[in-house]
């Protein structure tokens, strides 16, 4: 696994800062959540705040059905509060199958509810959703990131992000100590690295 040096991480992370304008959607996106958090509408909302606007390319298709969604925040609140103050460096091998069964769920109902593409399925957006839910623990990923870290997820996707949850807790451990100051977590410093380097190829 490539592990950047303290200079690369931190201009990729700067290079995201400068180029990428949608995080105040993030910073709005996950404060919305805390301040709704126990209230399933309220934390839908948030959610599909951040995935219509981060997630808008597969969305343009049509959206998700926010019941749905709703319903599944509901009958899973006790497992998604349990991941929700957890730091990534607390994983185990006895999280995996309470990561895939929220993987899995939040994959169907987050999936475009009508119109031609009705059906299709996005990893990418499970994973936003997920780190909305617990934003120290979960990753974010897309197609590239996913490629880059050998955890693209066209087959058995919750195993994939599984994988990826691993490889990035190790590259936590590291990375953490190149982090001074600052109001992100490492989860998400970790994501605007990535970004900036294999999506956007910015450095």
């Amino acid at each position: 696994m490539y592990i950047p040096d303290r200079e690369e991480f931190i201009k990729g992370c700067e290079e995201y800062e400068k180029h990428e304008k949608r995080d105040t959607i993030y910073k709005a996106a996950t404060s919305h959540v805390s301040c709704f958090w126990g209230k399933p509408p309220g934390m839908a909302d948030g959610l599909g705040a951040l995935l219509l606007t981060w997630n808008q390319a597969f969305y343009k298709f049509g959206i998700f059905d926010f019941d749905k969604l709703e319903d599944c925040i509901t009958e899973n609140f006790q497992k998604i509060e349990s991941f929700r103050n957890r730091d990534i460096s607390s994983l185990s091998n006895s999280d995996e199958d309470a990561i895939k069964d929220l993987f899995n769920k939040f994959c169907e109902v987050l999936q475009i509810d009508s119109g031609k593409a009705q059906g299709r399925k996005s990893p990418v957006s499970v994973a936003k959703a997920l780190h909305l839910l617990a934003p120290k623990f979960f990753p974010l990923w897309d197609t590239k990131i996913a490629k880059a870290y050998k955890c693209y997820y066209n087959k058995n996707p919750a195993e994939r992000y599984v994988s990826f949850c691993k490889i990035t807790k190790d590259m936590a451990d590291e990375v953490k100590n190149y982090i001074s100051r600052s109001d992100k977590t490492v989860i998400k410093l970790i994501d605007e690295y990535n970004y900036s380097k294999y999506t956007q190829g910015w450095i």
